[in-house]
Order: C-alpha cells, then structure tokens, then sequence
C-alpha cells in the first residue's frame, strides 16, 4: 500500500523541528492550546515554523488549536509560517468552512471517538475541511495522550477526504496497525517523546524506518493533504 505521510506533534524548539524534518517526516505540529504542556507562544511559532519553511519547504507547518476566538484569529493566519490549522475542539463543520475561508490556510479537523457511532460524523466535514484526524476521546485532554483507538472500528471506514491517524502509534506498534487500516497519515506525539515537547529522534527514525518496512517499496508515496 502507499506509504502514509507521517507528521511529528507537539515540538517546541526550531533546532530539534529541523532536525526532524531532515529525517523525512511531510509534516511538524507545533501546539497552540495554552493548558498544554507543549505550548508554544505566538512569536516562538513563527521563528519555528518560518526556519522550518526556509530548511525544509515541503514539510507542512501545522498549528494545533482548540475553538478559536476572535483574538487568537490574526495568529493563526496565513503569513504566520504555517500551511494547516489542525481543530480539536468543538468546531462545527460550519465553523471550519468559516475559518478555513477567513484564514486563508488549510484545514484539519480531529475528531476524538469515543464510541463507532461517532465515526458517522467524518460525512458532515466534506467540503468544510481539507483532512480529518483521528484519535481516541480520553476525558479532559484534546490530544496527544497516546491512547489508541481499536482498529476494529475503522475496518471499512472511509472519509470524504483524507485522514489521519493519531494515538498509540510507534515503531514497535506500526505494522499491526497498517495491517488493518489504512490512513492516509499518521500524527504521532507521545509515541517519540522523553518528556512532553521533547523529542527523541532515534525513536522518530525508527519509526520512519518501520513505515517504510509497512508500506509497498514500489508504491509512490500520498500526495498531502
């Protein structure tokens, strides 16, 4: 099968950014939630992410966010260093198509599944965003707490548009993973982390490396997204 895309979440410093970049990864997620403990203040983020475009221009900036207000809306724009605004709070897909045409960027959306049912709600983001992202509901936390959900719900699930996977994925994890879906990405955070916003990278390139080992040598890799 073609090869995912692979994004790398949660960084929080430009050096250890680039240098995950230089291992292959499509794309770098930085947090722009402030009760997250991988937080990074505006001007940070577009030091990161404008290095970031000058190293490694085909590597996606994205920032991650949740139910943006009027006031955080001028920093999360286009001319800020990042391509893509990833959701995880509880916009609408009326909302995403509102922001996704102020903001002048593309637009992800997550989705925390707390039960298959909630699967059904992929359909309603056609046209509103330009991806969906996966990832299992855990009380209280919007993201990066490496809780998997079980594949058994997403044998046969198909989405309007591309989507991604997050929570639980590492090397040693993959294959069975990619054995039994297949998303267009993958967004990993805590799977490669020491400590949260540090990386370590002989985990991410193992991690590359399993995904190579996972996906069909002769097959090109996805388009993004």
């Amino acid at each position: 099968m073609p090869r995912p895309a692979l994004k790398i979440c949660g960084l929080r410093q430009p050096e250890q950014a680039l240098a995950i970049a230089a291992l292959g990864v499509e794309a770098i997620g930085v947090i722009a939630v402030p009760s997250s403990p991988r937080f990074v203040e505006p001007a940070a983020r577009r030091n990161l992410f404008t290095r970031l475009q000058q190293a490694h221009p085909d590597c996606l900036g994205v920032v991650v966010v949740a139910d943006p207000g009027e006031a955080d809306l001028a920093a999360l724009a286009a001319g800020q260093g990042h391509r893509v605004l990833q959701l995880h709070g509880g916009e609408t897909p009326q909302r995403c198509g509102e922001l996704r045409d102020r903001l002048g960027v593309r637009l992800w959306k997550a989705l925390r599944i707390r039960r298959p049912a909630d699967l059904d709600r992929a359909a309603a983001y056609a046209g509103a965003v330009d991806a969906l992202l996966l990832d299992a509901w855990v009380p209280g936390q919007l993201g990066g707490t490496g809780q998997r959900l079980p594949l058994e719900w997403l044998q046969g699930f198909s989405a309007p548009m591309p989507w991604w996977l997050a929570g639980g994925i590492t090397a040693e994890a993959l294959a069975p993973i990619l054995a039994g879906v297949q998303p267009q990405g993958l967004d990993v955070s805590s799977g490669v982390e020491d400590a949260p916003g540090v990386k370590n990278l002989a985990r991410v390139e193992l991690l590359l490396q399993a995904l190579q080992r996972a996906s069909s040598p002769s097959s090109p890799s996805p388009g993004q997204a």
